[in-house]
């Protein structure tokens, strides 16, 4: 039996997943975090870089300790942008794409029913910009692209998280299913991340080339903005979070799941050499 993996299809999975693909007895796949949450709860995959939510949404899980898509202020690749100040915003139409960050957002926005905005859900595959709401959340390299735009407004959820907690959030981590043995294989997330952390410079390189953006900035995004080892500070954050979506209804009442400890590989930098 092979080990089915999923992924996402932004570059900013690439740090955690370089070369998965060619790992033996393991399949790879790349698609939208909440496509690989029906993948998990499916049992069509066995491990995911999925939405960090869906943790507190399911029972079961185990995560792999101290690494994921996490940032400790700005993130340039989730953002909700507006024509207008996103003050003024009364609808926001929320990403498909992402459970997760349209969780984040409606924290930090508040509910209607205390004065924030109406929240629309767009149906998977559909642009949250042609919702026809006053303001939409983008994530993923889209937004990267979107956060161009000199005459849109846009608010930073994770820039204000940080800002509201002094903690790191955590957008997506190596979430396991329950009752998949994945012992065996935990050494090529390793060797995928030590791949990914000395490519950084190529990813941030072929991401301005694919995405028309400047290098400068892509290379800023991957080895500043996003933090890819939180070490200790995960569990602490990913509670403060479902603590504050069970407080809308947002997450079910599950604990932290438990964390299998692989070692070394949330001591990897960006400064790591591949072998």
């Amino acid at each position: 039996m092979s080990l089915r993996i999923g992924t996402v299809p932004y570059y900013v999975g690439r740090p955690l997943d370089l070369g998965l693909d060619g790992e033996p007895g393991i399949e790879l796949v790349r698609d939208t975090p909440a496509e690989l949450i029906s993948g998990l709860r499916t049992e069509r995959l066995d491990v995911a870089l999925v939405s960090t939510i869906e943790m507190f949404r399911q029972p079961g899980y185990a995560y792999l300790k101290g690494v994921g898509v996490c940032g400790r202020g700005a993130v340039s690749s989730v953002q909700v942008f507006s024509a207008n100040p996103i003050s003024e915003a009364r609808t926001v139409a929320l990403d498909p794409a992402s459970r997760t960050a349209a969780t984040l957002v409606q924290i930090l926005m508040g509910q209607e029913s205390d004065g924030g905005p109406k929240y629309i859900e767009v149906p998977a595959k559909v642009d949250p910009r042609q919702a026809g709401a006053d303001a939409w959340l983008r994530i993923g390299d889209q937004a990267l692209v979107e956060l161009q735009d000199k005459d849109l407004h846009a608010f930073d959820p994770c820039k204000e998280w940080t800002k509201r907690t002094g903690m790191p959030f955590v957008f997506a981590a190596w979430v396991v299913r329950a009752g998949a043995n994945i012992t065996e294989y935990l050494p090529a997330f390793v060797r995928a991340r030590k791949r990914g952390a000395a490519a950084i410079p190529a990813l941030a390189r072929r991401a301005a080339a694919d995405l028309g953006l400047p290098p400068a900035f892509c290379l800023k995004y991957l080895s500043q903005e996003i933090t890819y080892s939180v070490g200790d500070q995960m569990a602490p954050a990913l509670e403060r979070f479902a603590s504050a979506a069970r407080s809308i209804g947002l997450a079910s009442g599950y604990a932290v799941p438990a964390a299998i400890h692989v070692p070394g590989l949330a001591t990897i930098s960006a400064n790591t050499k591949s072998n």
